[in-house]
């Protein structure tokens, strides 16, 4: 089993800022409820109201995937389309014992 981290940032157009603030409630919680989430966070950066600092971790490789279906299918994805996105996925192998 390997859990899944993603971490990084994201980038918003100014234009789009008032659209993605409001629905990044709804789209923490609905991650957040998804099988296999461990942790997901989504920040404001203090010094550019324009990014945003991404964390989360999936308890495998299916429950990241299955994260990445549904975002990409919800109102979410429709709201940060134009969003630049830069991430790093990386893979951590836990052996059962």
């Amino acid at each position: 089993m390997s859990k899944v981290t993603l971490k990084g940032f994201i980038l918003v157009p100014e234009a789009e800022l008032k659209f993605v603030k409001s629905e990044l409630v709804n789209h923490k919680r609905l991650t957040l409820e998804e099988p296999g989430c461990l942790t997901f966070s989504v920040t404001e950066n203090f010094e550019n109201p324009l990014r945003f600092d991404v964390y989360e971790e999936f308890t495998d490789k299916v429950a990241f995937e299955h994260h990445q279906k549904r975002v990409k299918a919800s109102h979410w994805g429709k709201v940060t389309g134009n969003v630049e996105r830069h991430y790093q996925i990386f893979e951590e192998t836990r052996t059962q014992g």
